[in-house]
């Protein structure tokens, strides 16, 4: 029951994206950062239910998946997804999403959410934060795709979500070989937090929302 209470839960999200995604062009490109999908849900995804609700209604071009440094997830998980369903994806490394953008290559950007503040303000993967900048810069839509069970009401904003910081490991030694010489010393949070100002509109199982328009959904 939770399996497919969830799974109601994701393609609704998806069909509320579908509604509130940029009406032009009519194929869109929206790229996407880390892993909202099947396999981080039980099998339709947050982010990518969004992304799939668009490529079956015919409204969807291409997905850009970023590498999702330093564990990849956007590289292993995202582009195997995509692949699968047969949507077609471009991997790019991160520090290339803000020249896609530039070149026009990019429509929406749509991410998933590990924790909502009761403003707005949305944890996500490293990286989130960044692309809700550029985004803005470009005039692109930036939307956060999550259920509404990631609302953390009890917190009135972002500065009080708690950052996890992982080991460095990550980052000097991604595969086999350590790339990063002795000596050097290595910060490496596993989120981010992105302004609710940055954000134009939480994807809901209820709809798609204005950030500052959460607290009025408070049971």
């Amino acid at each position: 029951q939770i399996q497919l209470d969830d799974l109601r839960t994701c393609q609704a999200i998806g069909a509320a994206g579908l509604e509130v995604l940029p009406r032009e062009p009519q194929q869109l490109t929206i790229l996407t950062h880390c892993n909202a999908g099947a396999l981080a849900t039980a099998g339709y995804g947050t982010a990518i239910g969004v992304i799939r609700a668009a490529w079956s209604a015919g409204r969807l071009a291409r997905v850009y998946a970023d590498e999702t440094r330093p564990r990849l997830q956007g590289a292993k998980l995202t582009v195997w997804e995509c692949v699968q369903a047969g949507i077609p994806v471009t991997l790019i490394t991160d520090n290339m999403a803000a020249h896609c953008m530039q070149q026009q290559r990019i429509d929406a950007v749509v991410v998933g959410a590990d924790r909502i503040a009761r403003n707005g303000d949305t944890a996500n993967k490293i990286g989130t934060y960044g692309l809700a900048v550029l985004a803005k810069m470009h005039a692109i839509p930036f939307f956060v795709a999550a259920p509404l069970s990631t609302v953390d009401f009890a917190l009135d904003d972002g500065s009080q979500i708690p950052i996890e910081e992982r080991d460095p490991v990550e980052i000097y030694q991604p595969g086999s070989t350590r790339i990063t010489p002795e000596g050097a010393e290595f910060y490496n949070p596993a989120f981010d937090v992105t302004p609710a100002s940055l954000i134009t509109a939480i994807i809901t199982e209820q709809g798609a929302i204005a950030p500052g328009q959460l607290a009025d959904l408070e049971a």
